[in-house]
């Protein structure tokens, strides 16, 4: 059995309404738990390993290094999420991923995810959704760094990972625990330390969110929604769309 699976399963229930047969099928899949520490590499990039992760518990960031030693994350990792699921199909992996915080993961091989999707469609589409919607985060994360101002891109970016926490029932609509340093960011948002510094003391100063101590703090939520233009919708987290 897969340890701690409740974030996950939060996670699929939200669209799909799977049963407690789909989740003890979800739960019996053959792997190998992995833990790590912070700083240690999951995957690398052009790695031929055909291997997908649940990440169990911690945090981690998915990234892409250019040839001058600079790196741009592509996002970051919570509990609940799929790593590695592109690389099922793919050649090699097209991004490497580092553990943030110390991890677990459950390594699970690319033939017993294709044969327990062949066994359980419903839940083989409720992994697909998941893939998806990573792939639509992706999307407004390119808008982000291609459109929004440094301060409208990291108010959607704090909106965002809220409310992706809140899914799987951490923190609450208000405040959610985070481990990322500005540097971190910097590197998500394509901005520099020093100027992610300087946004978050405007957004401080502008009494619409706090980020101090490891906590982000949304002091008027619908005030920095309408800042940061925040349409939820993206993300797909209604009611779940198929009922058993």
């Amino acid at each position: 059995m897969i340890s701690s699976t409740k974030f996950v399963v939060k996670k699929l229930k939200s669209f799909i309404d799977l049963t407690d047969n789909e989740i003890s099928t979800f739960s019996s899949l053959p792997h190998r738990l992995i833990t790590l520490s912070a700083g240690r590499e999951i995957v690398h990039e052009g790695q031929r390993a055909h291997n997908a992760f649940i990440l169990l518990d911690g945090w981690v960031a998915s990234y892409k290094l250019l040839p001058d030693g600079t790196r741009q994350i592509i996002d970051f990792q919570i509990p609940g999420d799929f790593l590695g699921l592109r690389s099922l199909l793919l050649r090699t992996s097209d991004h490497s991923f580092e553990a943030i915080t110390e991890i677990t993961v459950a390594e699970i091989s690319a033939q017993n995810m294709i044969s327990t999707f062949a066994k359980s469609p419903r839940l083989a589409s409720a992994i697909l959704w998941a893939a998806s919607r990573d792939e639509a985060m992706v999307v407004e994360h390119l808008v982000n760094i291609g459109r929004r101002s440094a301060i409208v891109r990291t108010a959607h970016f704090l909106l965002e990972l809220g409310t992706r926490l809140n899914l799987i029932g951490v923190g609450t609509p208000n405040s959610y625990p985070c481990p990322l340093s500005q540097y971190l960011l910097a590197d998500a948002l394509g901005l520099s330390a020093i100027h992610i510094n300087r946004v978050l003391r405007q957004l401080r100063e502008q009494d619409l969110m706090t980020f101090q101590k490891g906590i982000v703090h949304f002091k008027n939520l619908e005030k920095l929604i309408a800042l940061a233009d925040f349409q939820v919708g993206y993300l797909d987290q209604d009611e779940p769309i198929i009922r058993h």
